[in-house]
């Protein structure tokens, strides 16, 4: 039996703020992402609660006549509970050492373990499913069923992105959608 999931990043946001809204452009891209998952026969769509997340998959949702469900195991990973000048090398660091945990925030594991929690209860129904989330949890995601992403695959993601995740008794397939 194949479970099919589609792992997407959301579009371009105004901030990191839960409720920050579609840049004009993230809302452009909000309607191209509906355009190239409308074929794929999805029968439902878990987002992550932020505002940037719901609005980049609610066209899509719109247009198949589904509704949003929202999951707060799907929020972005805290890296810090404080501004850090030293972000981008502390976020490194965390894709090296998966228990590296800043004050205020969540190792890498944790996060990780949290989404995963979210797809193996989706893959106990046996329906196409969109999972829209962000970039740091996308990665760490993609990380536990292919063992490769990390920080280079992190710098490299775009707004949005979109990874195909199919999964049999044989084991997992991903592959990266484009949209056009």
């Amino acid at each position: 039996m194949c479970r099919t999931l589609f792992l997407v990043r959301h579009c371009a946001a105004t901030g990191q703020a839960p409720d920050a809204p579609l840049t004009p452009s993230g809302e452009l891209q909000a309607q191209a992402l509906a355009q190239c998952l409308l074929g794929e026969r999805i029968e439902r769509i878990v987002s992550s609660p932020f505002v940037r997340a719901v609005h980049s998959v609610q066209p899509l949702a719109d247009r198949l006549g589904l509704s949003v469900e929202t999951d707060a195991r799907l929020s972005e990973r805290v890296l810090s509970g404080h501004a850090r000048e030293d972000w981008r090398e502390r976020l490194s660091e965390s894709f090296v050492d998966f228990d590296l945990c800043l004050p205020g925030g969540e190792s890498s594991r944790v996060a990780m373990t949290r989404g995963v929690s979210v797809l193996h209860e989706v893959l106990d129904r046996p329906q196409r499913t969109v999972i829209m989330t962000h970039g740091n949890l996308l990665t760490l995601l993609l990380h536990y069923f292919d063992g490769t992403a990390g920080f280079e695959h992190w710098q490299a993601l775009r707004n949005p992105d979109v990874y195909r995740l199919d999964l049999t008794d044989q084991g997992s397939q991903v592959r990266r959608i484009s949209i056009s």
